[in-house]
């Protein structure tokens, strides 16, 4: 054990050496700003080296006490105590827009990917805020949470907006040096080196940089009190009402609160979504990363664990600005990376510093969040319309509940090679469940209903001809038809 601190007080001593450095390489005008950020680096890598093994004594998990989740058809019974203006001015939107569209194949921000009818996700949310501030001659202000990933060419985007009714403005989250995992020491040598030596932390980054900014104190000032934080490629993450007034007018009987996430009930494609539990006497968010590896299969059962978080979470602003000012904004570090150490955190897990913290229990239409090309398949079929920038499951659909999808990596990750697959997109109306494996593709009007598994073996091929109709069906083999 002796030597082991001796090699942390080491690599915290090299560390400190090369991020001073690092520092002085930074232009003089921005020196003192990159400076602080990579103290703030340091602190963050201190604690990940404190930490030794889980964060969680696993025995010591309670279930949330009895009233720390509610109902959100409780809240929702209650109806608006106050004029829906009144509510919307004291609400701020803060999208979480760091994220590059890799995963899916594309370049630059996710936020510009387009997911229906021509429009992206940035475009979806403009037009929800917008035609809420017009129905209700409200003035809610929309706020990006940018990386230097997206900055640029987020910014480029926003001209487009100047006439649509919702000031929109932006703030960065940090960048910090990814370290070498053998040296732990940053892989950086100079603040100009390319963008692959650097990161940025995770979403837990918002409370620091959202008041770091500025654009928090200004809100406060004018008489907003609450902010909606969400991840913008999450469809179904919009304002609502109903939750806004609890805590603008809460009950009688129950305390303000400060804080408010959004969980809802998990189901097996979601197992490894984050889930309150009580630890310490205090509401607390348990991610996957800090389960010991002998309970990880416990974690995901969903008898045992029975809620997931959304990351649809509402704050009292001045309880930020107070917790972060005095450093008492606590979160778990996450080391992320093989070659390399990303150290995060996740904005759900400051939780258990807000006093009255809450969890509500919300419909699955509250969580519609597009990670893959599977996802962006049901957002763009019959299954949902299109309501003021919103999506809405079709009233069409007998059963509320999002069927399952698989495609497989090689033909279907790449959004260019999915969007080729398809001359149209299937009905889906009465689908439950979709696998499709290999070389496949589909003409126009297909109907997909139940379950339907589709598999091309390796070096075969099956085209669904146009006006197939598909239901309860098994294809496998070849089939190709070609024009004659």
């Amino acid at each position: 054990m002796e030597f082991q601190q001796l090699m942390k007080n080491d690599a915290k001593s090299a560390l400190r050496y090369e991020l001073d450095k690092l520092g002085n390489t930074a232009e003089k005008e921005q020196r003192d700003v990159i400076k602080k950020d990579l103290e703030n680096f340091e602190a963050l890598f201190k604690r990940f080296l404190l930490k030794s093994g889980p964060s969680i004594i696993w025995n010591n998990i309670k279930p949330p006490p009895e009233g720390y989740i509610k109902s959100y058809k409780e809240i929702s019974k209650m109806g608006l105590t106050s004029p829906e203006k009144h509510l919307l001015s004291k609400l701020v939107v803060v999208k979480l827009n760091g994220g590059l569209g890799t995963s899916m194949g594309c370049t630059g921000p996710k936020s510009l990917i387009s997911v229906r009818s021509g429009l992206t996700f940035l475009d979806l949310t403009v037009q929800q805020i917008e035609s809420l501030n017009k129905k209700h001659e409200a003035d809610v202000p929309l706020v990006l949470m940018n990386s230097f990933n997206t900055d640029d060419d987020t910014n480029m985007i926003l001209r487009k907006y100047a006439s649509c009714h919702v000031k929109i403005h932006t703030f960065n989250q940090n960048r910090y040096p990814r370290i070498n995992k053998e040296s732990l020491l940053p892989i950086a040598q100079s603040c100009n080196d390319p963008l692959e030596a650097w990161y940025p932390p995770g979403h837990g980054d918002v409370y620091e940089c959202f008041l770091k900014s500025g654009l928090l104190e200004k809100f406060v000032k004018e008489g907003r009190e609450f902010v909606f934080v969400s991840n913008i490629d999450n469809l179904g993450a919009t304002i609502d009402l109903h939750i806004l007034n609890m805590l603008v007018n809460p009950p009688k009987d129950s305390k303000p609160c400060d804080f408010v996430m959004e969980v809802t009930d998990k189901t097996r494609a979601d197992v490894k979504g984050g889930t309150l539990i009580e630890y310490e006497n205090k509401l607390r968010l348990l991610e996957i990363a800090q389960v010991p590896k002998e309970h990880v299969d416990e974690f995901k059962s969903v008898s045992k664990f029975k809620i997931f978080n959304t990351n649809n979470l509402w704050m009292r602003m001045q309880s930020i600005a107070d917790l972060t000012t005095s450093g008492k904004m606590e979160m778990e570090v996450i080391g992320n990376g093989t070659n390399v150490i990303q150290l995060e955190t996740a904005s759900g897990a400051g939780i258990k510093n807000f006093h009255n913290a809450i969890g509500i229990n919300v419909p699955r239409s509250r969580f519609l969040p597009v990670k893959k090309t599977s996802d962006l398949l049901l957002v763009m079929s019959n299954l949902y319309e299109l309501k003021n920038g919103s999506m809405v499951m079709s009233s069409k659909r007998q059963f509320p509940t999002t069927p399952l999808v698989k495609l497989g990596d090689e033909h279907f990750s790449k959004i260019h090679k999915f969007l080729g697959r398809f001359a149209d997109i299937p009905d889906m109306l009465e689908l439950d469940h979709l696998t499709v494996s290999g070389d496949v593709t589909f003409g126009k009007d297909v109907t997909l209903k139940g379950t339907v598994i589709i598999i091309a073996n390796h070096g075969e091929r099956i085209d669904i001809p146009s006006g197939a109709f598909l239901e309860n069906k098994i294809v496998s083999g070849n089939l190709r038809i070609l024009d004659h």
